[in-house]
């Protein structure tokens, strides 16, 4: 398969910085944005008058509860005096930063690009679903009063019914992700449970319990991006951005089939076309599908075409996806164990396959030998998908 898009520069990351993930944190956005941006300048050996451009990533306003938040972020990002975007695609955010950067760089505007993206969601009054109360169609949705939860529990009932998936088999995504966040310093809900534990959690909408869910979170993620004079110039491994990929499915859900995600399989498939990939399931080596709820890993691992329609969860069960599996995902932990801070969550999914091309994962780091790796996230009013390749 040959790329369908040519590039002034290769790009690469090098350098990445995360902060824990927690609830309820005392810092200010802003605060929490630097850390990130300072853990990734310093593993890149970088400072901020090495910066050319910053690209910014953060959900609606509401959640840090500040008015023109990407202006707001420039400062405490370090784009004082720089040309600063923000990008914004709800839970699809964290993996479009990067895509931003990456063109940024791609496109030779910029030698280095900064990209961060944070979130201090668990202030939003009276809880952050409340803010999504706005996000619905007036006269199509609104009337109905959903909220996230039941419209997932919808889509988990149909992929159940569709693929002929027990609770149970989903149940076990949950004991996987929260398992391998043990070995996650910046971990949130890290924890050594069982399908039981989760199928007897608080049932919020049948079939969603409470563990089926990843927490409500404060954080941020940051990565240095660099053109390819640039990055061989910073660091002896570079870890090149290959391919990437988005897409825009319908707005109305209640159109889709609830049961695979097209969004995802039509990034997917741009971003593969790119890399020159043509058998995903077994050229990519360790992948970060998003996982905000455990269901919705299975589903994406489908659209990212990792697995045959209806089948990841046969695999699941079979340890294909263990760390020490054929084909690992989220050995981080995903957002089910590390945390979900919505627009840092897919950043998170990106640096994590970063460290893991450069065998720098620590405990985490997968059983074999990596070289391409995949991450993908997924938000807006559940259509947005987007996909990114990398390799070493």
């Amino acid at each position: 398969m040959r790329a369908n898009l040519h590039v002034k520069d290769r790009v690469a990351i090098v350098g990445a910085g995360m902060t824990l993930f927690r609830r309820r944190f005392l810092e200010t956005p802003r605060e929490l944005a630097w850390e990130a941006v300072k853990q990734a300048l310093d593993s890149a050996g970088l400072t901020l008058r090495d910066i050319d451009c910053v690209v910014i990533g953060t959900a609606p306003d509401a959640f840090d509860g500040v008015h023109l938040n990407g202006e707001y972020l420039a400062d405490g990002s370090g784009g004082f005096g720089k040309p600063v975007d923000r990008i914004y695609i709800g839970g699809g955010t964290g993996v479009m930063v990067p895509i931003s950067a990456w063109w940024h760089a791609a496109s030779g505007h910029c030698d280095t690009v900064l990209a961060v993206a944070e979130e201090k969601m668990s202030h939003a009054m009276k809880h952050p679903q409340y803010v999504f109360s706005y996000i619905w169609d007036p006269i199509l949705e609104r009337p109905l009063g959903p909220n996230l939860i039941w419209i997932f529990a919808m889509e988990m009932r149909r992929y159940m019914y569709k693929c002929g998936a027990r609770k149970e088999d989903i149940a076990l995504v949950s004991v996987k992700n929260k398992r391998n966040a043990l070995d996650h310093p910046a971990a949130q809900a890290a924890a050594e449970i069982t399908v039981d534990d989760v199928l007897n959690s608080e049932l919020l909408v049948w079939p969603v319990n409470r563990l089926d869910i990843s927490p409500v979170s404060d954080g941020a993620v940051a990565l240095i991006i660099a053109r390819e004079r640039e990055a061989r110039r910073i660091t002896d491994s570079p870890v090149w951005i290959e391919g990437v990929g988005w897409t825009l499915d319908n707005t109305h859900w209640y159109n889709r089939e609830l049961s695979y995600p097209r969004y995802v399989e039509y990034a997917a498939r741009m971003a593969y076309r790119m890399a020159g990939i043509e058998r995903p399931w077994k050229e990519i080596d360790v992948a970060e599908p998003y996982d905000p709820f455990d269901y919705k890993e299975l589903h994406h691992i489908e659209g990212l075409q990792l697995a045959p329609r209806c089948q990841a969860w046969k695999l699941l069960r079979e340890g294909y996806f263990d760390r020490d599996g054929e084909l690992p995902t989220s050995p981080s932990g995903g957002l089910l164990g590390v945390g979900n801070p919505i627009a840092a969550a897919g950043l998170m999914k990106v640096a994590e396959i970063f460290w893991q091309l450069r065998y720098e994962a620590g405990k985490r780091q997968v059983k074999k030998p990596v070289h391409k790796g995949v991450a993908q996230a997924w938000g807006d009013l559940m259509q947005a998908g987007t996909v990114i390749v990398l390799s070493n």
